[in-house]
């Protein structure tokens, strides 16, 4: 008997670039799931037009009286797709602790920084301006605190002189999809939980995030071995 494919929902509020880089991997065969939904706080959101309209679930989170009613319709909409993974894919609305906390352990964020550095907005500027030599992004488990959750694995770029925060979002984007993929694969293959503010792999902590090589491959840091 075929095994059902992970359900994967999709939280966007832009133009959908990661959420297409999934789309195109599963077309593909390279990542061993299904969209099963894809939400969003911009009825207009770019990213909705990437599914069909089955698929497609958004609000103008401006039109409820409060944050907590629009999450909790949200909560409703993704919990009826039965979700295994819940995916923050460019998702700019700060998601309150009940919605968090009830999809906590499955839910994953992409964010344009090496985090712990630069944690919400503006992250290539700030980097410019305190002078880094490197910059990159990270995937982690969303926790109520704003990109703070433990962090899963990160791509690294270098920071060349003459950049602006346009040139260097560029350089960073390059490495998103890739860094995004290969967590995703972790994902769906139940390689991937989250402890508290650890993350474990087939059962053992990352004391460090895992790192995205030049081959789109995860490796551990202080080992050089693949993920």
């Amino acid at each position: 008997m075929t095994q059902p494919l992970p359900r994967i929902a999709v939280l966007a509020s832009g133009r959908g670039s990661n959420l297409q880089a999934v789309l195109d991997a599963i077309a593909a065969g390279a990542l061993a799931g299904e969209v099963v939904g894809v939400f969003s706080d911009k009825p207009s959101a770019p990213a909705l037009q990437r599914v069909p309209q089955a698929l497609r679930w958004s609000a103008a989170a401006k039109t409820y009286s409060d944050r907590d009613a629009f999450d909790a319709d949200l909560a409703a909409a993704v919990a009826a797709v039965r979700p295994d993974w819940v995916l923050c894919a460019g998702y700019m609305r700060i998601l309150g602790g009940a919605f968090v906390e009830r999809f906590r352990g499955r839910m994953i964020n992409i964010h344009p920084s090496l985090l712990p550095k630069y944690r919400g907005l503006h992250t290539h500027a700030r980097a410019l301006a305190d002078g880094e030599s490197e910059h990159g992004c990270s995937v982690h488990f969303v926790i109520p605190e704003l990109d703070a959750g433990a962090v899963i694995a990160q791509a690294v770029v270098p920071v060349r002189g003459g950049d602006d925060a346009e040139a260097l979002a560029a350089r960073v984007l390059a490495v998103e999809h890739p860094l995004l993929l290969a967590v995703m694969r972790l994902a769906v293959g139940g390689r991937l939980a989250e402890h508290g503010a650890t993350v474990t792999l087939d059962g053992h902590p990352l004391f460090t995030p895992l790192r995205l090589d030049f081959a789109g491959d995860l490796t551990h840091p202080a080992t050089g071995l693949a993920a």
